[in-house]
């Protein structure tokens, strides 16, 4: 699967608002799909790349020898879910906000799960 259909099979997934798949040795995204006023994807894009480098180096003050699957941020009325890809994907994350309301936020980390196991970059 290639970026552009990743990023289109993660805005299928209900409430899905917009994603972005993030380089975060950069914090420049790859590419992107949705967004728009109530979300800028640029501006999370670098945000969450700060998050993403945040919990690597805590992870590596502790020496806790472990990967980070994925990070949750819970608001009143979105998810913002961030998954870093495994192994073969460079320094790379997904980054999937959602609507609280419509999205269900179980099948949504599945669904990420599945785009990261087809993914080709």
């Amino acid at each position: 699967m290639n970026i552009e259909t990743a990023l289109k099979e993660a805005m299928a997934v209900e409430g899905a608002i917009g994603v972005a798949l993030v380089d975060y040795d950069s914090g420049m995204s790859l590419g992107a799909l949705g967004g728009g006023p109530e979300l800028d994807l640029d501006v999370a894009a670098a945000g969450n790349t700060e998050v993403v480098r945040a919990k690597v180096r805590t992870l590596e003050s502790l020496a806790i020898d472990d990967a980070i699957e994925d990070v949750l941020i819970t608001l009143n009325r979105q998810y913002h879910l961030i998954r870093i890809l495994g192994r073969g994907h460079g320094r790379l994350f997904l980054y999937l906000a959602l609507n609280r309301e419509r999205a269900n936020l179980a099948l949504a980390r599945h669904h990420l799960r599945r785009i990261e196991a087809e993914l080709s970059v």
